[in-house]
């Protein structure tokens, strides 16, 4: 499926059907992450019953230690 993931077109791999799916695969499975989907904030409780679909606007922000 056709997404578009922190403003570039990118294709989800074949098993990638919920925000979950989506955060278990590297580079986001060890990170802390906020997501909006099609511009709303999605809580973490809903990441499993979150599908995706063909054309969704999802938006990963990562949080960076610093000192």
């Amino acid at each position: 499926m056709q997404v578009r993931m922190n403003g570039k077109e990118m294709k989800l791999s074949e098993n990638c059907f919920t925000l979950e799916d989506l955060l278990s695969e590297p580079p986001w499975s060890e990170r802390k992450l906020l997501v909006e989907l099609n511009g709303t904030v999605v809580r973490k409780e809903t990441y499993a019953h979150t599908r995706l679909s063909e054309g969704d606007r999802i938006e990963l922000v990562h949080f960076v230690g610093g000192g």
